[in-house]
Formats: structure tokens, sequence, C-alpha cells
């Protein structure tokens, strides 16, 4: 039987010009499907939209059944994190150009997202990063990344030096700008621009992609997600880790960052005949020489 989905969560890029406006007509939209609506609380604060609940991450996550995201892949980048744990299905909608995880386009929302509220769409199942860096012992920053981790050189400084293990196995020492572990949703992203591969996400795999490194050698490699990734500190100065979009500088020589797969994964819903390649035709214009 089709899925009826009963509350549903309603998130945008509040930076947006005229985000407002697009906001309220999804909104009203979706009450005329019988749905409740609930704003992400910064977004209602925001944009001052009144007459719906406002509500943080992780009451939409415990109250919501289906999100939609209004934005570009860093709006949804930022909320999929945070409601990846509770197994929330998110569903894209995008006001420009169509992104990779939002790729209903906004002129077309309501006819698109009607059959989906009523059960008929794609699912789509994408795995998450989480790790933390340990210092002495013991450990001083968590979190979650969609994209990738990377770690990087201070913006006036030298290369770092990188002590990379996998497991118990040590696998290398890199001196370079920095390292990114992406996720096969980051392949397309920062790993890509710095040579990685696109990696398919039916893919159970990462990437480990040296920026810039001082040795041609070191190249872009794909890992199995079954195992636990180590990177340490050996030399360089004001180097930085970021999981996504959160960071933390300064770090120390000795200081390791251990990166794993995540028990959560991020749930996305797409219209029907969604297509992974299609995204990548688009996005990558691959479809350029044809007539």
């Amino acid at each position: 039987m089709p899925t009826r989905f009963r509350h549903a969560a309603l998130v945008g890029k509040y930076q947006a010009q005229g985000i407002r406006g697009v906001l309220e007509e999804i909104a009203h939209f979706l009450v005329r499907q019988g749905l409740e609506v609930s704003l992400e609380q910064q977004t209602a604060q925001n944009t001052g939209i009144l007459g719906y609940g406002a509500l943080t991450p992780a009451q939409l996550g415990a109250e919501c059944d289906l999100a939609f995201v209004v934005g570009g892949d860093g709006t949804m980048l930022g909320i999929a994190r945070q409601l990846a744990r509770h197994g929330t299905p998110l569903v894209g909608i995008n006001q420009g150009r169509l992104g990779f995880m939002t790729d209903v386009p906004v002129a077309q929302f309501a006819q698109t997202l009607a059959p989906m509220i009523a059960g008929d769409y794609e699912e789509e199942h994408r795995t998450m990063l989480e790790g933390g860096v340990w210092r002495d012992g013991h450990s001083i920053f968590e979190s979650f990344a969609m994209n990738d981790v990377v770690v990087s050189r201070g913006a006036t400084s030298s290369m770092v030096e990188l002590k990379i293990d996998i497991g118990a196995e040590f696998v290398a020492n890199l001196r370079s700008d920095g390292l990114i572990v992406a996720s096969p949703t980051g392949s397309t992203a920062y790993a890509l621009s710095a040579g990685g591969p696109i990696l398919h996400p039916g893919i159970a795999g990462w990437l480990m992609v040296p920026i810039a490194p001082h040795d041609l050698s070191n190249r872009p490699i794909v890992l199995p997600d079954t195992g636990e990734i180590s990177i340490e500190i050996v030399a360089g100065r004001e180097a930085s880790v970021s999981f996504d979009m959160q960071s933390l500088a300064s770090l120390l020589h000795g200081d390791r960052i251990s990166v794993r797969r995540s028990a959560h994964q991020v749930r996305f819903l797409h219209p029907r005949g969604w297509s992974y390649y299609a995204t990548l035709r688009r996005k990558l214009h691959w479809n350029s020489g044809t007539i």
C-alpha cells in the first residue's frame, strides 16, 4: 500500500532572496495535501513565517515523518546530518540549478511532490562518516559528515606531514596541503576538484585524496568502508580538520583524527524515474556533445 505521510518538516535556505514567498507557497501546498507542517526553527525565525510550528532539528526528527529542504546542496548537508539519526526521509527542492541532492526544481514542485506524498517515489540511502580528534588519549572533538573529512594546512604555513593508518596497519606518511576522506556523496564535491574519482553511492567505500601532495606518487585511493582511518599530525603549523562545515582549528603535533562509517544513514526520496547517472549528466555536462 502507498505510504501516507502525516507531518512534514520544512527547512529553507533563509538567507536566499525571495525565500519567504517560496516557503509559504510550499507550506500552503503541503497543508492542502493533508499534511501538518512545521518549520525548522531558524528558518521560521529568519523568514518571519507565522502560523506553523517552529521546531529545532531534534524536535523535527522526533515528530516529523518527512522533511522538505528548499535551497541547495549546502542546505541539505546541514540538516541531513542532524536528521539522519532519526531516519527522517528528505526531499530536496532546488531554487536554481539542480543539485546533486536537491533534485526537484522549485518551478515544478507541486506536480512533482503530489505523487511522492501519496507514496510514489524512489528511495535511496547514503552512508555517512563519523569520527573525531584525539589528543593525549582523550577525545576533544566529535562530529558527523555526509560529504567529507578534510585535514588542511594552515593558511600561511607550509605543507603538513600526516601519518596514515587503516585499522592496525600503517599505510603512508604524506606531505601535502592536506588530505580528504570522502564518502560516495562527497566524491562529487571537494574530492573531485582535487583529482579524485567519482564513487557511485551504491559502492561501500571511501575515497582518500591527497591535496597537492609533495610526491606525485601519492595518488587517490578507494578504500572499503569497513575499517577506521587514522590520520596523525606529524609536522606543520596551524593545521585544521573539518567535518563538512564543522571545523576544529589549531591541531597540535600528535593529534589523531579518526574516521569511520557512521551507524546512521541519510534517507533521500526522489521522484519516480530519478537516475543517479542522469544527475551526473546534468551537473557535469556529460551530454554537451550530443545533438
